[in-house]
């Protein structure tokens, strides 16, 4: 199989036929053999049922569901351990994210070598709560990790099959997959600047709660790659970072 595309999603049912809309059209477009892959998070809007039913009419579309909202690094966890394509996409099921940059970050797994790829929204059409944290969270996540990308969070990245299948996605971890990916041995890092659209349905999920998580998985992973064997090193970063979340819980 060409391509996994893997969904993760949390009360979006309105922007699912559109969504899926779009991806058939990409990837019938291009000839891939592909499957979409929607993990539900617990949601409670009918998600699941719209998917069953987008499933009745495409046999490339599968689902799986969660009991209950375990958040997108454990969704993301789960649909990696079930994507079979030679190169895997994920994105974000609030149309948000563009399936017509697809063809282009396949083109970049399959044939400029990159093992990774993470887009980069370079325009963002988030309300200012978001953007601004997003902000920090990028810059310190760069001096910290030494990798020098501008999005770590973005939804939109691609992979080769072979490295999903070495990475473990937890707690909020999703937004530390380029750290995941370098930390299991794969430094063909790249990154794409990805169109970003205005949400068009619902309300977003981002709350200031994980902001804070985001923070406190960033010294987890930072301590882990890094410090292993300079374990003093660690406290000239917590300085940093504690100073951060203090200013942000000011505002």
């Amino acid at each position: 199989m060409d391509l996994s595309i893997v969904i993760p999603l949390y009360n979006e049912v309105e922007s699912l036929n559109e969504l899926v809309s779009w991806i058939e059209r990409v990837t019938e477009e291009n000839r891939y053999t592909y499957e979409i892959i929607f993990v539900d998070d617990g949601s409670t809007d009918g998600s699941w049922e719209k998917i069953n039913e987008l499933g009745d009419s495409n046999q490339n579309i599968k689902g799986i569901s969660l009991r209950k909202n375990h958040g997108k690094s454990a969704a993301l966890h789960i649909g990696f351990k079930e994507a079979k394509g030679n190169v895997v996409i994920t994105m974000d099921a609030d149309l948000q994210d563009n399936p017509d940059e697809i063809p282009e970050l396949y083109r970049m797994i399959k044939e400029d070598g990159y093992e990774f790829v993470s887009g980069w929204k370079k325009k963002r059409h988030d309300p200012i709560s978001k953007r601004l944290p997003s902000k920090f969270f990028n810059k310190t996540a760069r001096i910290v990790t030494g990798i020098k990308l501008h999005d770590f969070n973005c939804g939109l990245k691609a992979y080769m099959n072979e490295v999903i299948k070495n990475i473990e996605v937890y707690g909020e971890m999703h937004r530390y997959i380029p750290v995941l990916v370098r930390r299991a041995g794969y430094d063909k890092i790249g990154e794409k600047v990805v169109h970003h659209r205005k949400r068009k349905y619902g309300k977003t999920k981002f709350g200031m709660d994980r902001f804070i998580k985001g923070f406190l998985d960033l010294m987890s992973i930072t301590f882990i790659t890094k410090f292993g064997k300079r374990p003093m090193h660690l406290f000239g970063v917590i300085g940093t970072i504690m100073f951060i979340l203090g200013f942000v819980s000011a505002l």
